[in-house]
C-alpha cells in the first residue's frame, strides 16, 4: 500500500461532515477506537482479524494537558480546545482557527473535527497527514489490501477496516468520539505504529466499496425485486393479468358481436363512468388545494438542534452542468458541518467524473461510482448511495436542479414537528427556462398545474401522491425499512410515493421551490415523456398484479383512488385522441344525436359531460396554477394545449412499444442547453468560504 509519513498535504477548500457517534448501523466509535489495539492482539492470537464492530472497554482516559504552541491570550485559550484541534497547532495551524472551529462546534452541537472542516480553511488531506504524523503510524494513499472482516458499509461508518498481510493490523480514519480517543492514547505514551494505519475518510469509503463491488452492484439491483417481487416491476406481466386482460377484451368482443345494440352503448358507457370519476378526483384536489391561505411559521430551529441531512444527486453524462450543480449545492442554507452529499456516477462516465475531480470538492461531497450492473437507471444509481448516508433525512435532486437555498432547513423543521408516519415531502418545482420555446412555455404551464394545484390538493386530502422526480426529502430510515427505489421502474419517482402508501406512509408537500431545465425541442420532450410514460405503466402493473393484497392494504376506497390516478395518468393519454376522433366522426357524418332510447339518452349524456367537464377542468387548472405560480403572461401559449396533450398521446403509445421491446432500458434527457432562466442561477463553485477564511486569519488555506 502507498503510503507517506510526514510530508504536508497540497492545500484545498475542504469541508466535513458530521459522523455519529452511534450511526444507523449500531456503530459506537470511541469503543470501536479503544479496541483497536485489544483486538490486534486476538489477531496475533488466533492468526484472523476479528470483527472491528462489537462494542469493547473504554481505553485509557488521562486528562489531556495542553503544550501546543501558542503565547499570550490566544495560548491560554488553547488549552481550553479539545485534542481533535489542539495537536494542528504544532503543524501551523493559527490559534485564531483553532478557537473559530471550537466555537463552532459548540455553536452546532457537532465534533470539533467536523466544525474544522466547516470553515473551510483545513483540508481533509492535511489533516489526516498530521493526524498520522501526531499518532506515529503511516499515512495511507493508495491501494491497500482489506482483510476478512471488513464488511460493507459498516467499515466505512465505523472508520476502521482490517488489513490483511504484514505491517499495520488496522486501517483507520477516525472521526469524532473515534478520533478523541485515539489522541487520548497516543498522549498516554500508547505506540500505534506495529497495529494502526491512518487513511483520509474518502479514501478508505473507495476502499471498501472497491472490495464490495459485486455485493454492492447485486444489492442496489435486487434488494426489492428479491425480497417483494410483487413489488418490482423486474417481474412484468404476471401470467395472472395476462389471463384477466384476454378474458376481458373476450368479453367485450363478444358482447359487442352478439348485442351490438347494447354493447357499444354500454361500453361507452362504462368508459364515460371511468373517465368522470377520474375527472372529479382532479376537480376535488384542486379544490382541496385552495387551502384558504399560508400557514403561520413556527419558529425556526436553532443550528445546533439540526439533524444530519443527506442529499444524493445521480449522474449520467452530466459533465456540462457539474459547476452549475455544485454552484447550486453550495448556495444552500444550511450547517456545513452535518451536510452529506453523495454524487453516484456510472464506472464508465469518464467525463463526468473528471469535471468534478477537477472542482477538488470539499470532504462534505463524495464521488461515488456506481460498479457496472443492470439495470442502468437512476433508481439503482440511487441505491448505491443508500447505505452510506449518515443523514437522518435525505433529499433528491437532479443535476440540473437549483434548490432554494433554504429548503433543506424548511424540510427538517417540518420533519422534526411531523409524526413520523409522514416519510416524504415534495418540494414544488419550476421551469427556469421557460422562455426558451413554445414547448418549454407549456412545459411550465403543465408544472405549475401539477406541484401547485394537483399535488399539493392530493396531499391536502391525505392522498397518495405520485411524487416529482426531484426535490423528494425522505427521511432515511423509512426509505431502508421498504428497500428505497425500484431499480427496474424507470419513473421511480411515482413508484415509490404509491409505495409508501401501501405501506402506511404519507407525503406531503413542501413550499419551497427548485429550478429546474425544461427539453426545448421536440425530440429531447419525446424521449422524456415516454420514459414517463413507461414508467407510469410500469407502476400500473405493479399495483394490479395482485389486486386482494393492495385491497387490504389500502382498503378499497384507496384502491378506488390508485386507480384512478393511473387512469389520468395512462389510460387517459392512450385514448382521449381516439374518442375524441370518434367524437367528431360521429358529429360530421350523424350530427347531433337523437335521443331514441333511454340507453342512447345516457351514453350521450355521459361522454357529453366528459368532453365538456374535460375541458373545462383542464382550463381551470391550468389557469389557477399559472396564476399561483404567476404565469399568466405566458396565456398567448394556452391556444397550444391541444397539441400538447396529442404530443403526449404519441409518447404514451410511444411508451407501450418500449415497454415491449426494452422494458427497462432509460431514455437519458440531456441538460444544460438552457438559452434562458427566469432567475440568475448561483455563481460558479468557487473556493470562496476558504479564502475568506484564510484572510481572516491571515493565513493560505492549509
Amino acid at each position: 500500500m502507498s503510503v507517506e509519513t510526514s510530508s504536508r498535504a497540497v492545500p484545498q477548500r475542504q469541508i466535513g461532515i458530521q459522523p455519529p457517534a452511534h450511526d444507523d448501523f449500531g456503530v459506537n466509535h470511541s469503543k470501536i477506537a479503544s479496541g483497536i489495539d485489544s483486538r490486534s492482539r486476538e489477531r496475533d492470537a488466533g492468526g484472523k482479524p476479528a470483527s472491528p464492530f462489537p462494542h469493547f472497554p473504554h481505553g485509557a482516559r488521562a486528562t489531556w494537558s495542553h503544550h501546543e504552541t501558542g503565547h499570550g491570550a490566544s495560548g491560554r485559550r488553547l488549552e481550553t480546545l479539545p485534542p481533535e484541534l489542539t495537536f494542528l497547532s504544532a503543524y501551523g495551524a493559527p490559534p485564531s482557527l483553532l478557537i473559530e472551529a471550537a466555537a463552532i462546534a459548540r455553536r452546532q452541537a457537532i465534533t470539533p473535527d467536523a466544525a474544522l472542516f466547516a470553515t473551510g480553511a483545513v483540508t481533509e488531506a492535511f489533516y489526516y497527514k498530521c493526524l498520522a504524523r501526531h499518532l506515529g503510524v503511516p499515512f495511507v494513499t493508495g491501494a491497500a489490501d482489506l482483510g476478512p472482516g471488513m464488511r460493507y458499509p459498516h467499515s466505512i461508518h465505523a472508520g476502521v477496516a482490517p488489513l490483511s498481510g504484514d505491517g499495520p493490523r488496522w486501517l483507520a480514519a477516525p472521526r469524532g468520539e473515534m478520533l478523541a480517543t485515539l489522541l487520548r492514547r497516543r498522549h498516554c505514551g500508547e505506540a500505534m505504529s506495529e497495529t494502526l494505519a491512518i487513511a483520509a475518510p474518502g479514501h478508505l469509503s473507495r476502499l471498501v466499496r472497491a472490495a464490495a463491488a459485486p455485493d454492492i452492484a447485486r444489492e442496489a439491483s435486487l434488494a426489492l425485486a428479491d425480497r417483494d417481487p410483487a413489488l418490482s416491476a423486474k417481474s412484468g406481466v404476471s401470467p395472472g393479468q395476462c389471463r384477466a386482460a384476454a378474458a376481458i377484451v373476450a368479453a367485450l368482443v363478444l358482447i359487442c358481436a352478439l348485442v351490438p345494440d347494447f354493447g357499444l352503448p354500454g361500453l361507452t358507457i362504462a368508459a364515460s363512468c371511468l373517465f368522470l370519476a377520474a375527472l372529479c378526483l382532479r376537480l376535488f384536489a384542486a379544490a382541496a388545494s385552495c387551502d384558504g391561505g399560508a400557514i403561520p411559521p413556527d419558529a425556526p430551529v436553532a443550528d445546533r438542534f439540526l439533524p444530519a441531512y443527506s442529499i444524493v444527486i445521480a449522474l449520467h453524462r452530466e459533465a456540462r452542468v457539474v459547476r452549475q450543480l455544485v454552484s447550486a449545492l453550495d448556495a444552500i442554507d444550511y450547517p456545513r458541518g452535518k451536510l452529506d452529499i453523495k454524487l453516484v456516477i456510472e464506472e464508465h462516465d469518464v467525463e463526468t467524473y473528471r469535471e468534478l475531480a477537477a472542482l477538488k470538492l470539499p470532504p462534505r461531497y463524495e464521488i461515488v461510482v456506481a460498479p457496472n450492473g443492470w439495470p442502468r437507471t437512476k433508481p439503482r444509481a440511487l441505491n448505491v448511495a443508500l447505505p452510506l448516508l449518515r443523514g437522518q433525512f435525505v433529499a433528491v435532486f437532479d443535476a440540473e436542479d437549483a434548490p432554494a437555498p433554504r429548503q433543506l432547513r424548511d424540510a427538517a423543521e417540518r420533519f422534526l414537528r411531523a409524526p413520523p408516519d409522514i416519510a416524504c415531502l415534495q418540494a414544488q418545482l419550476c421551469i427556469d427556462n421557460a422562455e426558451d420555446s413554445w414547448l418549454t412555455r407549456l412545459f411550465a404551464i403543465e408544472y405549475a398545474t401539477l406541484f401547485e394545484v394537483m399535488l399539493r390538493g392530493l396531499a391536502n386530502l391525505r392522498l397518495p401522491l405520485p411524487l416529482g422526480g426531484s426535490s423528494n426529502h425522505f427521511r432515511t430510515g423509512v426509505l431502508r425499512e421498504i428497500c428505497a427505489w425500484d431499480a427496474w421502474n424507470v419513473t421511480e419517482d411515482a413508484d415509490i410515493g404509491l409505495r409508501l402508501a401501501r405501506l402506511g406512509y404519507r407525503c406531503e408537500t413542501l413550499q419551497s421551490t427548485t429550478d429546474e431545465e425544461a427539453p426545448a425541442f421536440f425530440t429531447t420532450w419525446l424521449t422524456q415523456r415516454m420514459r414517463w410514460s413507461k414508467g407510469w405503466t410500469q407502476t400500473f402493473i405493479t399495483l394490479t398484479r395482485d389486486p386482494g393484497r393492495l385491497i387490504s392494504e389500502v382498503g378499497w376506497s384507496g384502491a378506488g383512488v390508485f386507480g384512478l390516478m393511473m387512469t389520468n395518468l395512462v389510460a387517459a393519454p392512450l385514448l382521449w385522441p381516439v374518442l375524441s376522433a370518434a367524437l367528431v366522426y360521429h358529429l360530421a357524418s350523424a350530427g347531433l344525436p337523437r335521443p331514441e332510447s333511454v340507453l342512447i339518452i345516457v351514453e350521450t349524456t355521459l361522454w357529453l359531460s366528459v368532453a365538456l367537464f374535460g375541458a373545462g377542468s383542464t382550463l381551470w387548472l391550468t389557469l389557477l396554477g399559472m396564476k399561483r405560480r404567476k404565469l399568466l403572461g405566458l396565456w398567448l401559449a394556452l391556444p397550444l394545449l391541444p397539441l400538447y396533450y396529442l404530443m403526449m398521446s404519441l409518447a404514451a403509445w410511444g411508451a407501450l412499444y418500449d415497454l415491449a421491446v426494452r422494458p427497462f432500458h432509460w431514455r437519458k434527457t440531456e441538460h444544460g442547453l438552457a438559452r434562458t432562466r427566469r432567475r440568475a442561477r448561483r455563481t460558479e463553485a468557487t473556493p470562496a468560504l476558504a479564502t475568506a477564511r484564510a484572510a481572516l486569519a491571515g493565513q493560505k488555506p492549509l
